[in-house]
């Protein structure tokens, strides 16, 4: 909470809307933090982004990496050092049109990226930005 605060006070001070080259800067100095493998995981999700869908916000959400369409959040990365879990998050808000059924996951484990992971990654976001 005390993350999505300060950034909540940073957009103010911005003037009430987040350039998204402010968010961008933001995303990365929180990347840059991050442990080793945490980082490597969210370095490469942001360059399938900029890649699969360039038109997103990048921006921070409570203190983490997310990807932004009209202000609302698609998705983010989670890591597994911030949350002391064994393994890395990538999630998705309800914005994301990941709909299938009556059930689907919104969120999934991460812990490296192979070419298969990235080719997973990249149709889900695909599919959240449709």
């Amino acid at each position: 909470m005390k993350e999505r605060a300060k950034e909540l006070k940073a957009t103010t001070a911005r003037g009430g809307r987040a350039k998204a080259a402010d968010g961008e800067a933001d995303l990365l100095a929180k990347v840059a933090e991050m442990a080793d493998e945490d980082r490597v995981l969210a370095e490469g999700i942001h360059a399938l982004v900029k890649k699969v869908a360039p038109g997103l916000t990048p921006k921070t959400w409570y203190g983490m990496p997310a990807y932004a369409r009209d202000g609302k959040v698609l998705f983010f990365f989670q890591s597994a050092a911030k949350f002391k879990a064994r393994y890395a998050t990538l999630g998705f808000n309800d914005p994301a049109t990941l709909d299938d059924g009556d059930m689907w996951p919104t969120a999934f484990a991460l812990t490296t990226l192979t070419p298969e992971v990235e080719a997973r990654i990249e149709a889900l976001i695909e599919r959240a930005t449709a």
